[in-house]
């Protein structure tokens, strides 16, 4: 009896339930057999939509990728931490969406969604010479068997976020001339931030958590990349798309190709490897390839991301 109890204790999980800091979702399309060592990836664009917003386009390559631990997971070709989104993760219930355009729409091939939570403590399992642990709970998978175009959609909740005014905003269904005219005018007025003194972009920079405006401004990195010749273009108005998502944010993006093309000039120039990156990640924040804007109750636009 002390023998089994003792070896009920030395497999008894150490459980500390964590609170959830992240979720992330990985996504593979495939042929081949998970058994395997190995599977291959379809070629194709998934696109990811966060509460029916377009989040981003990402390019499926073909290729060799590894199937991995007891579990048998494939190595992912599009990998979506939630965390990283930002804003736009409301807080509690969220929407995740993936929708996946094979390159050839007459061969069927496999497709893979895997989720779980990430919490901030470690969950322990000890056994007799093993032991395993993982700050991961709430795994789960979803597997389908497709041809042509596949979607893949989950609920999940982000405690974790932080609660925006903007999040409760009425949403938006559709954009007089007037409301385009203005998205236009915004987008245009952006391009123009990057300028000497840089005064616009400081302060839109300042709104970002993830980038220390303090650094860019004491390495004067913008500086250096503008004196390089590095340039933002911007699109004409009559290239513009506008979709309304039945939520708050509007999308604004580019007919063909991204919203914004910075023009890195002679960027790889400058010595400093620093001041390269410090100016290329303030670029990529500032001018993404499409911008998300909200009506405010006073009727003027903003972009929140």
């Amino acid at each position: 009896m002390r023998k089994a109890l003792l070896a009920s204790i030395l497999l008894w999980p150490c459980l500390a339930r964590g609170a959830v800091v992240n979720v992330e979702f990985k996504f593979t399309p495939f042929t081949g057999d998970p058994k395997n060592d190995h599977v291959d990836t379809v070629p194709g664009k998934a696109e990811v939509f966060l509460n029916d917003v377009p989040i981003a386009t990402d390019e499926v390559r073909a290729g060799s990728v590894p199937v991995m631990f007891d579990e048998r997971e494939i190595a992912a070709s599009v990998w979506v931490p939630v965390e990283s989104l930002g804003s736009a993760v409301r807080k509690g219930k969220n929407t995740f969406r993936l929708e996946f355009e094979p390159a050839d729409a007459k061969t069927p091939y496999r497709a893979q969604l895997r989720w779980a939570s990430v919490t901030d403590q470690t969950k322990e399992e000890h056994g007799s010479g093993t032991y395993k642990g993982t700050n991961q709970a709430g795994e789960g998978v979803d597997d389908k068997t497709a041809t042509g175009k596949v979607v893949f959609e989950r609920e999940f909740n982000a405690d974790f976020a932080k609660d925006q005014p903007w999040h409760h905003y009425p949403p938006v269904t559709q954009l007089t001339d007037d409301d385009k005219q203005k998205l236009g005018t915004l987008v245009t007025d952006r391009a123009g931030w990057f300028k000497p003194d840089f005064a616009a972009l400081y302060q839109a920079l300042a709104a970002n958590p993830h980038i220390d405006v303090a650094h860019v401004r004491k390495t004067k990195c913008l500086d250096a990349a503008y004196k390089a010749g590095a340039r933002v273009k911007g699109p004409g108005t009559d290239q513009l798309e506008f979709v309304t998502t039945g939520h708050p944010e509007v999308v604004i993006r580019r007919a063909a190709g991204p919203l914004f093309v910075p023009d890195p000039g002679h960027i790889d120039t400058i010595k400093s490897e620093e001041i390269q990156m410090c100016a290329g990640t303030a670029l990529q924040l500032s001018f993404p390839p499409r911008l998300v804007v909200v009506r405010t109750p006073a009727g003027a636009w903003e972009a929140v991301y």
